[in-house]
Formats: structure tokens, C-alpha cells, sequence
């Protein structure tokens, strides 16, 4: 089933804007942030907005991408969905459930023996893995009171929610993504699997936009496709070469995508696809290819 997937290594520039890109609810939903103050985006969170737009099959994206990548009508649903029931699922066998579950497929999942009396077990890592999203420099976090209204019945018309907006002020977090082939052997995951999921990418943000993810969205979703299944280049010298500096080697928070030096990025790249020739594909911007 995998015979057309290589080896893929993969590097998200996500950039935030007044928004709280992941909440964290051990810290009333702070964004989340670690000990040196640099801002963190869980992988998990990634992956709902993914599961989401797959799931949302009238929204003109899913449409849109079903026709362009001739995706059969069955086959592309989600199993970690509201709308799944758990007993529904373990009623299928382990192959069933692949030929289902989209995301089951591309993210692999795991479902143990529980009190549907499930003998068969399924723990599978999938073929697309994506890493923390870490910000390359600390965060500024802002909270600020906002006025809510309240139902009716309370007999109130409106009312305070005190620190209620949790946002960054700014922010450049990078996230790595692997595709590896070796999984698609337990998952059955096909190359039209992952062509969705490159697709996916750049709709992840804006088109899974809140009210407290307003300005949340990818600037560079930097992509290499290696020229066979185990790899055929160091991953992390990709995603080195393909991370950006900043201007004058400035430390502290930074303020906005000019303070990173896209200049010497952009030379960095081409540097990176003559190392690249022959051993993979020329390094793409996922973002270019809406």
C-alpha cells in the first residue's frame, strides 16, 4: 500500500499575532510556555485542526480538495470526532477500521481492550509525525478582562470575565513533521493519504480561526520529499538550515516577522538544495501551493 510514499521532513514557520495559539489548561489557558519563557504549540492541537477540516465534509475545503484529488466518497472519515462512538468502532475489525479512518491511517491510533469486552488490539504509530511547535524566542503573554453577556435567565444582561483574554502578543514557533514510510505497512496508509494531508496544511489555521486564534496562521510550510522510503538525507540538518535567524543575532521577544533575517533563509535554501540534488526533492513552501 506504501509503494508510492517516501520519506518526507517537513517544517512549519507558525506565526502568532495577538492570539493564544494552544492554550494550557493547567495554567487557566495561558498560552502555553516553557521554564526559558519560549511559547509551545502541542503537537495534538496540530493534529485537531487537520481531523476537523477532514471531518467537515460541506465546507467548501474538503470539497474543494476531494475533487481536485479524486477521493472516493468512502474511506476519509474521523475517528477521533465528536460524532464517533467508541462502541461503533470497536464493532470493526483492525482492517475495517483502517479503511474508515483517515486519520487512523495517517496518525496512526491506539485502542486497547475496554468494557466492550474488545479482544483485539490495535497500537500503531502513524506515517505522519509532527513534533512540539517551540517559539524561537520567549513570548509576551497579555491578559485582559472582557465584558460577556449572560443568558437571560440568570437575570443579568452582562457580566466580566476577568483575565479572560490570554494572548501572545507575538511570536514565531517552528514545528517539525516527518513522514515515514516504514509505518504505512501496520496503517495501509496510501500516497493519496498523505497528498491530502500536505494539502491540509496550509488551511490548518485560517480556516479553524477563533476568537481567540483570530491571527494564528503558517507563513513557511517548508517540504522535502526524499527520493526513497528509508531517506535519503539528516533530517535535523534540514530543518537547521531551513529554521531563520534573527537580524543582528537579537535576543528577547521579538515583534514581528522583520525581525528575522529572510534574506540570508532564503539563501540558506539554495545553499541547502545543492546539498539536496539528487537525494531529494528541491525544497517547497507548502504555503505556495494553495
Amino acid at each position: 500500500m506504501n509503494e508510492f510514499i517516501n520519506r518526507g521532513t517537513g517544517l512549519l514557520l507558525i506565526e502568532v499575532k495577538n492570539s493564544n495559539p494552544n492554550g494550557d489548561p493547567d495554567r487557566e489557558s495561558d498560552p502555553r510556555t516553557r521554564q526559558d519563557g519560549r511559547g509551545e504549540i502541542s503537537p495534538v492541537s496540530f493534529k485537531r485542526k487537520l481531523r476537523d477540516l477532514v471531518d467537515a465534509k460541506d465546507a467548501p475545503i474538503w470539497k474543494e480538495l476531494a475533487q481536485e484529488l479524486e477521493l472516493p466518497e468512502e474511506g476519509f472519515d474521523i475517528m477521533e470526532s465528536k460524532r464517533t462512538k467508541r462502541a461503533e468502532v470497536n464493532a470493526l475489525s483492525i482492517e475495517e477500521r483502517l479503511a474508515k479512518y483517515w486519520d487512523a491511517r495517517v496518525f496512526g491510533a491506539t485502542f486497547l481492550e475496554g468494557e466492550t469486552g474488545e479482544k483485539e488490539s490495535f497500537i500503531a504509530s502513524g506515517v505522519a509525525q509532527f513534533g512540539l511547535g517551540v517559539s524561537l524566542d520567549p513570548v509576551k503573554i497579555e491578559r485582559m478582562t472582557t465584558t460577556k453577556v449572560l443568558p437571560v435567565e440568570e437575570g443579568k444582561t452582562k457580566g466580566m470575565a476577568p483575565l479572560g483574554y490570554r494572548i501572545v502578543s507575538y511570536g514565531l514557533y517552528v514545528m517539525p513533521f516527518f513522514i515515514n514510510a516504514t509505518a504505512a505497512q501496520k496503517t495501509h496508509c496510501t500516497k493519496k493519504d498523505i497528498d491530502l494531508l500536505l494539502r491540509l496544511i496550509p488551511h490548518a489555521y485560517k480556516e479553524t480561526a477563533s476568537y481567540i486564534r483570530s491571527q494564528v496562521d503558517i507563513r513557511h510550510a517548508f517540504y522535502v520529499e526524499h527520493n526513497r522510503a528509508r531517506g535519503t538525507f539528516n533530517d535535523f540538518r534540514i530543518i537547521e538550515t531551513l529554521t531563520p535567524a534573527r537580524i543582528n543575532k537579537l535576543s528577547g521577544a521579538a515583534e514581528s516577522w522583520k525581525d528575522y533575517d529572510e534574506e540570508a533563509l532564503q539563501k540558506n535554501i539554495d545553499i541547502l538544495n545543492e546539498k539536496l540534488s539528487g537525494k531529494t526533492s528541491p525544497v517547497i513552501d507548502l504555503m505556495e501551493c494553495l
